[in-house]
């Protein structure tokens, strides 16, 4: 089978909902894709955390569809991206099985069909921020532009790959980046298109930088009647963590709480510019993680919430994500995805409630399950001898916890047994 002969069932997707090519432009949806790094299927509140900040994204879980069985391709970074956007499992395009490095030669083939090249033949701008590690090339020439990407502004491989000790991560005060990063590289360059317009990278400016370009290219394609793609990769909550100003030492999780906040703001961002330019109810927005938690980093790697191990471990939680879908008029609110082939009524899904609300387990008698209010998902704690199944509580949490800003441990951390994860 030839490089263009199979689509991942995403991709397929798009094909089924776009009208033909002569169709008004009114008529075609416009795609958010949100890309988190190493984000765990246990890191968010929507998710049973008990102590994550992401009222955006649980918001979006509450209002669309959120996955319980969605998987990424891969363990480790380079390799899923490479499936998420051409929709073929990565051996065939031969980004398999590590990553790309800053000397790296090589990158995704040019050969290769990717979303932003299939919806940019149908009229569409395309445009990428943050996080692209499918190659630099001689000359850029792996870069997004030269992939279906009509913009770039981000950083060509992971932020951890260039020296990061002598650089700030969160103000104020300034506070140094958490361990030395890779040595022996040239600092980190952010690009625009091809160019280098800032090295190394200021961590603190860069996602209030993507936020604006982010609004700016929405806004203008919505006055220009355009369809549109924007893949928005994330560095977050990759290590080293970081955050700007607005929230840094905010987090109850401590600086990866800081950045995973920094990310659920970057997701209301784009929200909001989607009702401001009135094209959120045409807009399919879909956010998800390239691979599991870094769970050997402990409080700064993640959580895969009751799942075992994490990234680089081809076990539940090294490549099951969390996934979110949200499109007004078209995802009805509060579904959700089992696993493809489940039997009727094998898979259980609780209702999803927003931060503040508790979900019990349907048709809980009065006073079986109590929830103090104002406590996150999560958060519910049961009364003792209250029988299995009458009181839901999300696996791997406790009935009440701390937070765990400075705990080496958290749900999902507990795992004795040994994970091996290579990190990428």
């Amino acid at each position: 089978m030839g490089p263009r002969g199979r689509h991942h069932p995403w991709v397929l997707l798009l094909l089924l909902l776009l009208p033909p090519v002569r169709a008004a432009a009114a008529a075609r949806p416009n795609f958010v894709l949100v890309l988190a790094d190493d984000l765990g299927y246990g890191d968010l509140g929507s998710y049973g955390h008990p102590s994550s900040a992401t009222p955006n994204l649980d918001r979006l879980a509450a209002r669309g569809l959120r996955f319980t069985d969605f998987y990424s391709s891969a363990a480790v970074c380079s390799p899923s991206r490479a499936a998420l956007l051409t929709g073929r499992l990565q051996v065939r395009s031969g980004i398999y099985p590590g990553v790309f490095e800053p000397g790296s030669r090589g990158g995704l083939p040019l050969a290769e069909v990717t979303v932003a090249e299939l919806l940019k033949a149908r009229g569409y701008a395309t445009a990428m921020v943050g996080k692209w590690h499918l190659g630099y090339g001689e000359n850029g020439s792996f870069l997004p532009v030269h992939q279906g990407f009509d913009h770039f502004l981000g950083v060509p491989y992971s932020h951890d790959q260039g020296p990061c000790q002598n650089l700030t991560c969160f103000p104020p005060p300034d506070t140094k980046c958490f361990g030395t990063c890779d040595q022996g590289v040239v600092p980190l360059p952010l690009l625009w298109n091809q160019s280098i317009i800032q090295q190394p990278v200021s961590f603190p400016d860069l996602v209030p930088l993507y936020n604006k370009f982010s609004r700016d290219f929405i806004a203008d394609c919505a006055r220009r009647g355009l369809p549109f793609l924007l893949y928005y990769a994330s560095h977050h909550t990759h290590y080293p963590q970081f955050a700007s100003r607005a929230f840094a030492g905010r987090a109850r999780r401590g600086p990866f709480g800081d950045a995973l906040a920094e990310f659920d703001g970057a997701v209301g961002q784009l929200l909001q510019a989607l009702r401001d330019s009135g094209v959120e109810n045409s807009t399919m927005v879909l956010v998800t993680s390239d691979n599991g938690p870094s769970t050997l980093r402990m409080a700064r790697g993640g959580s895969s919430g009751h799942l075992k191990c994490g990234k680089g471990t081809t076990y539940e939680g090294g490549m099951r994500e969390p996934a979110l879908a949200y499109w007004p008029g078209r995802i009805a609110p509060g579904e959700c995805h089992c696993h493809p082939g489940t039997a009727p009524g094998e898979c259980h899904c609780p209702p999803v409630t927003a931060p503040g609300e508790c979900h019990c387990h349907p048709g809980t008698a009065p006073g079986e399950c109590h929830c103090t209010p104002g406590m996150a998902p999560g958060e519910c704690h049961c009364p003792p001898g209250t029988a299995p199944g009458e009181c839901h509580r999300p696996p791997g949490t406790a009935p009440s916890s701390p937070g765990d800003r400075g705990h080496r441990e958290g749900p999902g951390m507990g795992h004795r047994t040994k994970c091996v994860t290579p990190e990428q």
